[in-house]
């Protein structure tokens, strides 16, 4: 503000506004997902060697997002059940997808909207991050194509800036499974033989959301076993 004072706070809206396409859109989708059955599933990600990876590759250009996608691919490699969705069409089967293909929740102003990375288990980091900034360009001008995020195989929303300790996401429609992953935070361990007999180390809380109809609480367990195995040694991710 001139002068140095403080600035004019943002007026207070009152009364019932219109949503816009986007917002009704999103409401529709969380609507349906009432009447699917789901269960939720989490786990405690060590994450020190995933972020020294990371802060060796970002001068590349990789990102968080794309490193994120890959692991989740890597992991869905050995687990096409939490890759495919519930098709009810014909009295109720599983439709499993031929390619692993990440979406990702990008808040938007009035909304979100979740670009996705195509083959995220098969390319390498650097093209995905070149990818992932592409889409969420496009998707801030409001040009994403739907191809570019209707055809997402498994879901992750990641809430891991914004300093949480934990949340579920709402599976989407047509989905099997969707990734809340939160804030890593330090924790004291044990560390026998140590000078002072504990240490730290970082971990975050993944929450896996999945559709009851044909995923069952060992299948999510043993995905959210083999993601652990490659975040906790990612070396894997840059192969």
């Amino acid at each position: 503000a001139a002068g140095g004072g403080a600035a004019a706070a943002p007026a207070w809206p009152t009364g019932t506004v219109s949503m816009t396409g986007m917002q009704k859109a999103i409401a529709k989708n969380m609507e349906a997902t009432v009447s699917v059955p789901v269960f939720r599933v989490s786990k405690q990600i060590v994450t020190d060697q995933f972020d020294a990876l990371y802060a060796r590759v970002k001068q590349d250009g990789v990102t968080v997002s794309a490193l994120l996608a890959k692991a989740a691919g890597l992991a869905l490699r050995k687990h096409p059940l939490i890759n495919a969705a519930f098709a009810p069409a014909d009295g109720g089967g599983i439709r499993y997808n031929a390619d692993i293909n990440v979406a990702m929740a990008v808040a938007l102003d009035g909304g979100l909207i979740t670009p996705t990375l195509r083959n995220a288990d098969q390319k390498p980091l650097t093209e995905l991050s070149a990818e992932w900034r592409e889409l969420v360009n496009k998707a801030k001008a409001g040009k994403l194509k739907p191809a570019e995020f209707q055809s997402g195989t498994f879901m992750i929303s990641n809430m891991g800036m914004m300093a949480v300790s934990q949340f579920d996401a709402i599976l989407p429609p047509d989905t099997g499974a969707i990734l809340a992953i939160s804030s890593a935070q330090n924790k004291v361990i044990a560390m026998p033989g140590s000078l002072l007999g504990v240490g730290m180390r970082k971990e975050m809380t993944v929450t896996i959301t999945c559709d009851h109809r044909h995923i069952s609480g060992a299948d999510a367990a043993m995905f959210l076993k083999d993601l652990a195995a490659v975040i906790e040694s990612p070396a894997v991710l840059t192969k």
